[in-house]
């Protein structure tokens, strides 16, 4: 196997001390680099529903998208009753205001989701929200509207089966979406990755995304992420039994690695039509960790190699472990990958090799959040409320077990010292 650009890890280890003592703002669903990393120190790892908590902001309405933090505002989504809405709050715990997007909210099976599934993102002067029900709004940071449209008018219904959970991705003066689903045109299925004007809302370019993916394996519940290695800059989508990389001017596919939910030389298991991705890849500058459905593979593929083919093909896959995390994003930090599986396991891969370094049981229940590492720890976050608190290395180590015991699906977010968690009934901000 070859190596996959060590000097990450170099520049990482590097570039440590100089990033971590500033405080981040956390813009997006996975933070300002999209890779759920804060690069600040002295965080909390330890509290309850009353120990270091600095305030509890109750919510109206529930909902499973992470807030996201510019200075001293907090914006998150949720639904009340039928209505979509923003909310601004602000880091004192107090809501500043709230506006209703749209209405029509879906519930998933079981309790897992509902339309406000998607995370909003901000620039400091605005913020955009979307749901699942196609809405898709800009709003200024005094709560005026810029502009605002529905996804399904402009592109078509949504045909997925337990609603579109994609987070848009901010970069630059642009939004970008992937509409992955289960519409047929011409005999094939086909989806849409979308570049818009962030101010304006009007659409740079809109690329159909064919695929032979069949049953529920045409439906992506993933979102895009930008690929920035300083070199090259590709937006990744990842959804009907493939991963692709655009180009972010044109949106032309640059390539495509696909065949990832079947059979082939890096997974024995069988082609199961109804499985679908849900977790989304993790990008570091040289790679690009894919996971796949449950009970498949998770790959680690090298940008600079040639990446089209079918997964066990192409040139450019270094290897794959045998499980991946089916709804969780897998975390890179320091050259190693972190992998959370649904039900609690927790497992650590050496990202030059794919040496698998431990694999172990933490809480119980089920786990749908992204886990998220600062500060030497990586926050796990469970649904009924528990956090277990582990070091980062190559050993495992769980450093503090905590509980609020509500239910809860966002990921942790860090700003400004401030651990903030989103439950289904309220705010916390965690704080020694």
């Amino acid at each position: 196997m070859r190596g996959l650009l060590p000097v990450y890890c170099m520049i990482l280890g590097s570039c440590a001390f100089s990033q971590f003592v500033h405080a981040d703002n956390w813009p997006q669903w996975r933070g300002a680099n999209g890779d759920s990393i804060c690069r600040e120190i002295g965080l909390p790892t330890q509290w309850s529903q009353t120990e270091n908590v600095k305030w509890r902001l109750p919510l109206a309405g529930s909902a499973g998208a992470t807030p996201v933090v510019w200075e001293d505002r907090i914006f998150l989504t949720a639904i009340e009753g039928d209505d979509l809405v923003l909310v601004c709050a602000s880091t004192d715990g107090e809501i500043l205001w709230s506006r209703t997007i749209g209405t029509g909210n879906r519930d998933a099976r079981s309790g897992e989701g509902n339309s406000a599934s998607p995370s909003p993102c901000t620039d400091g002067e605005h913020v955009w929200c979307f749901f699942g029900t196609g809405h898709l709004a800009c709003y200024d940071f005094a709560g005026n509207e810029v502009w605002a449209c529905n996804a399904q008018d402009r592109y078509g219904r949504f045909a997925i089966q337990f609603g579109m959970t994609s987070t848009p991705v901010l970069d630059g003066d642009h939004l970008y979406l992937q509409l992955i689903h289960g519409e047929m045109r011409d005999d094939y299925i086909v989806g849409l990755v979308i570049k818009l004007d962030k101010l304006t809302g009007e659409v740079v370019w809109a690329v159909e995304r064919p695929t032979e993916a069949v049953i529920e394996n045409k439906h992506s519940y993933a979102s895009p992420f930008i690929y920035d290695d300083g070199e090259q800059r590709l937006l990744i989508a990842h959804g009907a039994d493939c991963t692709t990389a655009h180009d972010l001017e044109t949106g032309d596919e640059v390539w495509r690695v696909s065949g990832l939910n079947g059979p082939s030389n890096l997974n024995e298991k069988s082609f199961d039509p109804t499985l679908r991705f849900v977790a989304s890849p993790t990008c570091v500058p040289g790679a690009i960790l894919i996971p796949t459905a449950k009970e498949g593979p998770m790959v680690a593929v090298s940008v600079d190699g040639d990446c089209m083919g079918e997964l066990g093909e192409s040139d450019a896959v270094r290897w794959a472990h045998e499980v991946t995390p089916d709804v969780s994003c897998p975390l890179v930090v320091d050259g190693l990958v972190y992998g959370l599986m649904k039900d609690g396991k927790f497992f650590c891969l050496d990202l030059e090799t794919g040496e698998e370094l431990y694999y172990e049981r933490t809480h119980g229940s089920e786990h749908r959040a992204t886990p998220v590492y600062a500060d030497g720890h990586i926050y796990l976050p469970a649904r009924d409320g528990f956090v277990t608190v582990v070091k980062a290395g190559r050993e495992f180590e769980v450093v503090a077990e905590n509980s609020i015991p509500e239910a809860m699906t966002a990921s942790p977010v860090f700003s400004n010292g401030i651990l903030y968690l989103r439950t289904y009934d309220a705010l916390y901000a965690i704080g020694e």
